[in-house]
């Protein structure tokens, strides 16, 4: 499969600081137009000096680069590979200079979000915009959400089906966690009938993993909440419902990190630290499943969403909701696609372009 119409592939995500004296910077870049007092985020920064100021995202997303220049490699394919995030260097607006001086005018992007959704995609697509101001001479073509793919399901599943096979069952239950958003920005649309499309699809891969894994008994959770505490956000907590369910009986927790596709800071601190130590004092003990990103089989699917670009074909999915994509030039899928929902403000109304 032949990607002679691109000549470059941007990895694009949130990035996190590699030092302590980048942990607040960091923050700030994060926290941007919020008005967050400098004392809070310190408090905030206390989950990365517990880590010496490094957050694993960066490391992690160059693994997962050069796993993918491997599989390219592999299937014969002469395409360069660039690392660019929103909020942490190596930046964005870095990468994409680096690509222009390169001569590159035809660009894929794979953001390293698997969901649609305001945080989750329409942000990514402001990101490209924002590159596209720098060089207007390049197209950029986002890759398609994967949430739902063949290989996104059956890793994530092998991974809890280990888990499960080895549990005692009667006094083991299984949460499936993803990062919690406002209501508001879950109340976004994707399409007529796609509101609440992020929590949707979170729901969609927890149940497709599940069944592939065995488990009939589930829950999806959520977890990694910030800002102020009268916002509404999803519920329940990860570690508030872990809790409920020891009070009920359980002694065993099984976490699937279903929304992360790494083992980010909101892993390795609120599941690894904060929710084991629940766990611990609640005496029940926790087993959390890997994430998949780094599984090279992981980087051939990444590819694979390029050729299926490449080839004008949508790619393998095995949801029943929405999956979207691809979007060119920063545009969504449709004007208002994936916007925040102020309250008493509707839905928009729009086509969609889904995959079924």
């Amino acid at each position: 499969m032949a990607l002679n119409d691109y000549d470059a592939l941007l990895v694009l995500s949130f990035g996190g600081p590699e030092g302590e004296d980048e942990v607040i910077p960091f923050l700030e870049n994060v926290t941007r137009g919020r008005g967050i007092p400098r004392e809070r985020l310190a408090e905030v920064g206390e989950h990365y000096f517990h880590f010496g100021g490094v957050s694993p995202i960066n490391g992690q997303n160059r693994e997962i680069i050069a796993n993918v220049e491997k599989e390219l490699a592999a299937r014969g394919h002469d395409l360069p590979v660039y690392f660019g995030n929103r909020n942490w260097h190596p930046m964005s607006e870095d990468a994409v200079r680096e690509i222009q001086a390169a001569g590159h005018r035809r660009v894929l992007v794979f953001a390293t979000s698997a969901w649609g959704g305001y945080s989750a995609c329409r942000q990514y697509d402001e990101d490209i915009l924002r590159l596209r101001e720098i060089a207007p001479e390049i197209e950029f073509t986002k890759l398609w959400q994967f949430y739902g793919h063949p290989t996104f399901v059956e890793l994530t599943a092998e991974a809890t089906r280990a888990a499960w096979e080895a549990a005692d069952k009667a006094s083991t239950r299984v949460l499936f966690s993803a990062h919690s958003v406002p209501d508001a920005a879950d109340n976004s649309s994707g399409g007529p009938g796609d509101s609440n499309l992020y929590s949707r699809q979170v729901a969609e891969a927890s149940r497709l993993v599940a069944q592939a894994a065995g488990v009939d008994d589930y829950e999806v959770v959520w977890q990694s909440r910030s800002g102020n505490p009268a916002t509404p956000w999803l519920e329940p907590d990860v570690v508030d419902r872990s809790m409920e369910l020891g009070a009920a009986g359980a002694r065993h927790i099984i976490c699937v990190p279903i929304g992360f596709i790494t083992d980010h800071m909101e892993v390795v601190w609120d599941l690894d630290t904060e929710l084991k130590e629940a766990c611990e004092e609640a005496g029940m003990t926790l087993d959390r499943v890997p994430t998949v990103g780094l599984d090279p089989r992981f980087a051939a699917m990444v590819v694979d969403l390029a050729e299926n670009v490449s080839q004008g074909a949508n790619p393998a999915s095995l949801s029943k909701v929405t999956v979207q994509g691809c979007t060119v030039n920063g545009a969504p899928c449709a004007p208002d696609c994936c916007m925040m929902q102020r309250p008493g403000k509707p839905a928009p109304s729009h086509p969609q372009n889904p995959v079924t």
